[in-house]
């Protein structure tokens, strides 16, 4: 009986083993493979077992305790220890799961189903996939676990579930500590980021701090430079003036010398009405006057002719010595040469003036203290080397209106003139400029000539150069080397009306103060035409072909010196805007202009004092409330005459310093209380002229008061008025 007993209980362990391993082995398959929904559900029912107890046990017990939570499936009940569930015969101890979620257990004869409970995960990511009851971690993947063909062991047999909780307790403490070194990992990423992140803030500060130094360097040494430049032209001020000072003491001086001369000369001349003879009788001048020698009556009226050159006195031969009483008589051995000026020339101080005076050449005078020389409106045509060798102290040449040609002037012609400092050849037939001037010219004119080239070189060796013209000549910019002006340090005034420009000339000197560019064929101001020239105080533009698209934003509106401004006779339509800030002086006389756009002028620092828009098309709807703003604690003179303005422009009346407004010839018709004086306005009368003739005003319907700003009534000129 007992070995019956035995041989029983062998028996139903050696099925059970059998069963679970059937049972484990299609789970282990379906989740390598990942095939069949039926498949999963059996593999998470595992699962689920196998996380819900330590061992096999554990998981038998919690389905053989059918007093805890009811299934959703009734029980069925069969008379042996085999289950039929749904027609299907299940062995005891069967585990299935007839829907997801749910496992049931053939226990005895008996279903017993109950719902599977989802395991804590330990991952960051999770998803529940579609038709899974228990959400998995997308980070890590868990393999089946694996089973071996081997046969288990005596202790497996009472305890099938004890191999797999084992390694699932390892897998999770493999996952367990694979999350933590992937945690520890991207906590050293992100430690290397912020890393990263500290060390480019702090390269960006570095940088930033590098760059406000060097804009700090930089503005630094804009404002030296301003200060040198501003120190350098009061300098130069300064020497002018010492020069100028010198000059005029220079000519007091020279003037008392020649009252002394003149009135030795008058001595000479009482000593030769007494018949005085011999050294006695001679005097001898200074070389900035004629030697006039005394000629007794006789010889008077048989006078020399005239001379091109101051002769030197004859001195007595040794023959005549030794001739005696045989030579000529005494009143014969005293008489002088007498030496005059061409004819056509005459001597003041120490100015010679031969002007119009028909000469063909430079005349070879040898006076050392002459300082101006003047030869306008002759037939000079060369320069010989040498032609001033005679007066080396010349400070004033004026070769104009002759026929000099540029191959007609000598090499070294004006090299000896180490005092030469203005020289002027208008009118003249010149295609160069003269080469080898002296390095103290100050001032050189060339106007009306045929300068066809300016070459790299022909100012070379002109540092102290301070005002040049060269109007009406053929020059433009594919003619003029933009590096000619380089040598020109102290240039302030710069004349190229006349010519044939079409943009601004490049390379104009830093110090240049005024530019005369007018009548020329100029379309265009480009963005770098002055951006050396930051000391530029006046512009003149007039009688070009500029409009307002033309003007390039960046032109000038930075410039902090340009005040005075010249673009009359153009073809502008409005009033240009992006004008300079400092603009004070605005010339626009004489265009088509219509409009003047709102806020123009609100740039304008401290604001505009000068408007001439005299010549144009304004109308009453070319003026906007907003036209003259920024400029109405600042306008000084204001000229809208001759346009075709039907009303007082809006504006005005708030103009509180303005002095000079001109409206005459216009469409004026009436003239409102308040059109040009506030009545608010308490403050004295600014006023001081307004004219508003040649309009269709009718004097007596004109109110009262609308001229109470004017200082005097006498200075509002109303008459005539045009016929209605």
């Amino acid at each position: 009986m007992r070995l019956n007993l035995i041989l029983a209980l062998s028996l139903l362990a050696c099925l059970t083993f059998s069963l679970a391993k059937d049972q484990r082995r299609p789970l282990a398959r379906g989740r390598r493979r990942g095939v069949g929904p039926k498949r999963a559900r059996k593999q998470t029912s595992n699962t689920e077992a196998e996380s819900n107890g330590q061992d096999g046990s554990v998981f038998i017990e919690s389905y053989k305790n059918t007093m805890e939570p009811k299934p959703n499936y009734k029980v069925t009940a069969a008379k042996s220890e085999h289950c039929l569930f749904r027609g299907i015969t299940m062995y005891d101890k069967t585990v299935w799961s007839p829907k997801p979620c749910v496992n049931c257990l053939c226990s005895n004869g008996e279903v017993v189903c109950d719902r599977i409970l989802c395991p804590t995960l330990q991952c960051l990511l999770k998803f529940q996939p579609i038709g899974e009851c228990c959400p998995i971690c997308i980070d890590t993947v868990v393999d089946a676990p694996e089973f071996s063909g081997d046969p288990p062991s005596a202790n497996d047999l009472g305890d099938p579930y004890t191999e797999i909780s084992q390694s699932q307790r390892d897998k999770k403490e493999t996952l367990k500590k694979d999350e933590e070194e992937r945690i520890h990992k991207k906590d050293a990423e992100r430690k290397q980021r912020k890393k990263q992140k500290k060390e480019e803030a702090e390269r960006q500060r570095k940088l930033k701090e590098a760059k406000e130094a060097r804009e700090k360097e930089e503005e630094l040494r804009r404002l030296r430079e301003e200060e040198e430049e501003r120190a350098a032209t009061a300098e130069r001020k300064r020497r002018m003036e010492e020069q100028r000072r010198a000059e005029e003491d220079r000519a007091r001086r020279l003037e008392m010398e020649q009252k002394e001369m003149i009135r030795a000369l008058e001595e000479v001349a009482e000593h030769a009405q007494e018949g005085l003879r011999g050294d006695e009788a001679m005097v001898w001048l200074r070389g900035d006057v004629f030697q006039m020698p005394p000629v007794s009556p006789t010889r008077a009226a048989h006078p020399q002719p005239p001379l091109l050159a101051l002769q030197e006195p004859t001195e007595p031969d040794e023959d005549d010595h030794e001739l005696g009483k045989e030579g000529p008589e005494p009143e014969e051995e005293s008489e002088m040469v007498t030496t005059l000026l061409p004819p056509g020339c005459s001597i003041s101080d120490v100015t010679i003036t031969c002007e119009n005076a028909k000469l063909m050449g430079i005349p070879p005078l040898s006076i050392p203290e002459l300082k101006s020389l003047s030869l306008q409106g002759n037939e000079i045509k060369t320069i010989p080397a040498g032609a001033f060798n005679g007066i080396p102290n010349l400070e004033w040449i004026d070769l104009g209106k002759n026929k000099i040609v540029s191959s007609g002037i000598g090499p070294h012609a004006f090299k000896g003139l180490k005092f030469l400092s203005r020289l002027y050849m208008d009118g003249n037939l010149l295609e160069q400029i003269p080469s080898e001037l002296p390095s103290t010219l100050q001032e050189l004119k060339i106007n009306e000539n045929n300068l066809k080239e300016i070459e790299e070189n022909s100012f070379e060796g002109l540092s102290s150069l301070v005002t040049l013209e060269m109007e009406g000549n053929l020059l433009s910019e594919g003619n003029m080397n933009p590096q000619a002006f380089k040598p020109l340090k102290e240039l302030s005034y710069l004349r190229l009306g006349r010519n044939h420009f079409r943009t601004i000339p490049q390379g104009l000197p830093a110090s240049l103060l005024e530019l005369y560019l007018e009548n020329n064929l100029i379309e265009e101001i480009s963005e770098t035409a002055f951006n050396h020239t930051t000391n530029i105080n006046l512009v003149v533009l007039r009688h070009n072909k500029l409009d307002e698209s033309s003007i390039a934003p960046l032109a000038w509106i930075n410039h902090r010196n340009l005040e005075s401004v010249d673009l009359s006779h153009n073809n502008f339509y409005l009033v240009p805007s992006f004008m300079p800030k400092s603009l004070v002086h605005l010339v626009l006389a004489g265009n088509q202009i219509e409009r003047i756009p709102g806020y123009v002028f609100a740039h304008m620092e401290p604001g505009l004092e000068y408007l001439y828009l005299s010549y144009n098309k304004l109308d009453g709807d070319g003026i906007e409330p907003e036209s003259f703003f920024g400029t109405l604690g600042t306008m000084t003179e204001l000229c809208l005459d001759h346009n075709q303005l039907t009303s007082i422009p809006v504006g005005i009346n708030e103009m509180t310093t303005l002095h000079f407004l001109r409206l005459n010839n216009n469409k004026i018709r009436q003239i409102s209380e308040d059109a040009i004086c506030d009545p608010s306005n308490e403050d004295d009368s600014h006023l001081v002229a307004l004219r508003l003739e040649n309009n269709f005003l009718d004097p007596r319907k004109i109110p009262p008061t609308a001229f109470s700003c004017v200082r005097s009534y006498s200075s509002v000129v109303l008459k005539p008025q045009r016929i209605k």
